[in-house]
């Protein structure tokens, strides 16, 4: 992962060149869930997860497995339905995943429109990690970069207006149904 450079600085007249070893070879994938529950302060359920088998043509990303294990896992944790918004990523939209979306009746999935980065929420908590974690750090190995994404995430977690900010910032509003007294 090439890292953001937030200042730099270089002898008047001259422009600054930053110089960085190696090119990112995509290890490590990392799946966010936005969770939001009425009554209760907005959640970042999160895995990250490094390849390593990735160049002896191992997977570079999530397979759909991981990512149903996830939604297990923030099932359990929320304890209650959730209803999806996902953007349109291929393993997002596998038969195998679509097949455990239907066989499961506490799981509603949505998909945002093609090409919309700008209303996924999650997005947000990437470019919010990109910029605070990452910016003018180089990364000494694999497992220097694993430990700081995983400590900005967890202080990511714990901040619900963070984590709100990154919804507000799309323009879409959380809306839940008024409840009518039985």
């Amino acid at each position: 992962m090439t890292p953001p450079a937030s200042r730099t600085w270089s002898r008047r007249g001259t422009t600054p060149v930053i110089r960085v070893r190696g090119r990112s070879q995509r290890r490590f994938s990392i799946a966010a869930l936005y969770c939001y529950k009425p009554g209760e302060r907005s959640r970042l359920i999160y895995r990250p997860r490094r390849h390593t088998d990735h160049k002896s043509g191992g997977r570079k990303s999530f397979a759909w497995t991981e990512y149903r294990d996830l939604l297990i896992a923030a099932h359990q944790q929320l304890d209650g339905p959730i209803v999806l918004i996902w953007d349109n990523l291929n393993v997002h939209k596998d038969h195998r995943m679509r097949a455990f979306i239907d066989a499961t009746d506490w799981l509603t999935v949505y998909h945002l429109p093609p090409y919309a980065p700008d209303l996924n929420p999650v997005e947000g908590i990437w470019s919010v990690l990109r910029r605070t974690s990452q910016t003018n750090t180089a990364f000494t190995d694999p497992d220097h970069l694993i430990r700081q994404l995983r400590h900005r995430l967890r202080q990511i977690q714990y901040r619900s207006d963070v984590v709100d900010g990154c919804l507000t910032a799309t323009g879409l509003t959380l809306t839940t149904p008024h409840l009518q007294p039985q």
